[in-house]
């Protein structure tokens, strides 16, 4: 049966529902694309289609075991997509207004190029590292595993931080703004990548990316190079001219 068009009554509350519905699922698009949870929704999906399948063909056996699998679907949900769903709602959380982060970035400033000849000054020496930028998600409880400092950020200070026999040389520096906040804090080791392929203070260094939108930079000691990490993603040997700039280009992203 047609019903006319004329029929049809489209009121500013549906206008608002539609939006805030595509809103959500082209947000929820955007946190999942390019990142291991693709795979995993790929599975599920597949799972709803051979169920639907079983049912128009008759599969007894097999749709009774999907049946059951799907009734458990928002607990499967949950413990597939753990670490994305704490990783987002602490993104939430952490928004800032735009122009109240206007106000922030000029003492943002100076930090890229401390950090940079901090870093690359013991890279020359294949002295390690662990330098973390604390962005728009809290890290106080990385602070809490570490040694509170709360000192003025310097070249200096970083370095002889790092520099072998320190006490805390072993461990993360935490950097918040123009403080640096704490020393020889402990990171969450990456499970994504093989202990054969990272050593552990770059699974560190990828660990925390991937639980928070913190920005490190880790120097390796075996081979005299620092890279930076961001997003659960390590980029490659940076240099002097290209450090400073990737570092003030992930801080400026901050919002």
């Amino acid at each position: 049966m047609a019903f006319p068009l004329t029929s049809l009554s489209i009121g500013w509350r549906d206008i608002l529902d539609i939006s805030l519905v595509t809103l959500i699922f082209y947000h929820l698009i955007l946190m999942v694309k390019q990142t291991r949870a693709v795979s995993a929704i790929y599975g599920l999906l597949l799972i709803i289609v051979l169920y639907f399948l079983s049912t128009r063909i008759g599969l007894v056996t097999l749709n009774l075991l999907l049946e059951n699998v799907l009734a458990s679907l928002f607990l499967t949900v949950v413990i597939v997509f753990q670490r994305d769903i704490r990783q987002a709602l602490t993104s939430i959380g952490s928004r800032q207004w735009g122009f109240l982060s206007r106000f922030r970035k000029k003492d943002l400033n100076p930090v890229s190029a401390i950090v940079s000849e901090a870093a690359l000054y013991l890279a020359q020496r294949r002295i390690g590292a662990l330098i973390v930028l604390e962005r728009n998600v809290a890290l106080r409880d990385t602070t809490d595993r570490g040694v509170v400092l709360d000192a003025v950020l310097s070249r200096e200070l970083l370095i002889a931080l790092f520099w072998p026999n320190s006490p805390l040389h072993d461990g993360a520096a935490l950097i918040r703004g123009l403080r640096l906040v704490a020393a020889g804090c402990i990171l969450p080791l990456s499970s994504a990548v093989a202990e054969r392929d990272y050593g552990t203070r770059h699974r560190a260094a990828l660990g925390i990316t991937e639980e928070s939108d913190a920005v490190v930079v880790v120097v390796s000691e075996e081979r005299g190079v620092a890279a930076v990490a961001l997003g659960g993603k390590l980029s490659g040997a940076l240099d002097a001219d290209r450090l400073p700039r990737v570092l003030a280009s992930a801080l400026e992203k901050r919002t």
